[in-house]
C-alpha cells in the first residue's frame, strides 16, 4: 500500500482517497491526486531550452563571479554530475578548483 501525502492545509496524516480526490477528515480540505503528482515534478531547462536531469553534464556559457570571493567560473567550464534543486539557483554541483556551488540554469547549456 502506498503512503498518501499529508494534508497541505493542516498537515494531518489521516488523509484518505475518494476516487480521484484526497480528503482530510480533520479540516475537510480536498485536493486532486493529479495535482499532487504534478507539483512534485521539477522541470529545469538550460539556456537553450533543453530539459536537465540529475547526473547530466553542463557547460557554463558566461563568466560567473563567485559571491564572497575573488574567484570566477570561466566561460566553457564543464560541470559533471549536476543535481537539481528547488529555488532560484536550481543546480547544485561541484566545480574543480572552486568546490560546491549553486548555479542558475539560465547560465549553463547541456553537453
Amino acid at each position: 500500500m502506498s503512503k498518501l501525502p499529508s494534508c497541505p492545509k493542516c498537515n494531518s496524516e489521516y488523509v484518505y482517497e475518494d476516487e480521484k480526490l484526497l480528503i482530510c477528515p480533520e479540516c475537510t480540505y480536498e485536493w486532486s491526486l493529479d495535482n499532487e503528482i504534478e507539483e512534485k515534478t521539477l522541470v529545469v531547462k538550460d539556456s537553450n531550452g533543453n530539459i536537465l536531469q540529475d547526473g547530466d553534464s553542463v557547460t557554463v556559457i558566461k563568466n560567473l563571479k563567485v559571491k564572497g570571493s575573488s574567484l570566477v567560473v570561466k566561460i566553457g567550464t564543464k560541470v559533471k554530475n549536476i543535481r537539481l534543486a528547488e529555488g532560484d539557483h536550481n543546480i547544485d554541483c561541484r566545480i574543480d578548483g572552486i568546490g560546491a556551488m549553486k548555479l542558475k540554469s539560465e547560465f549553463v547549456k547541456k553537453i
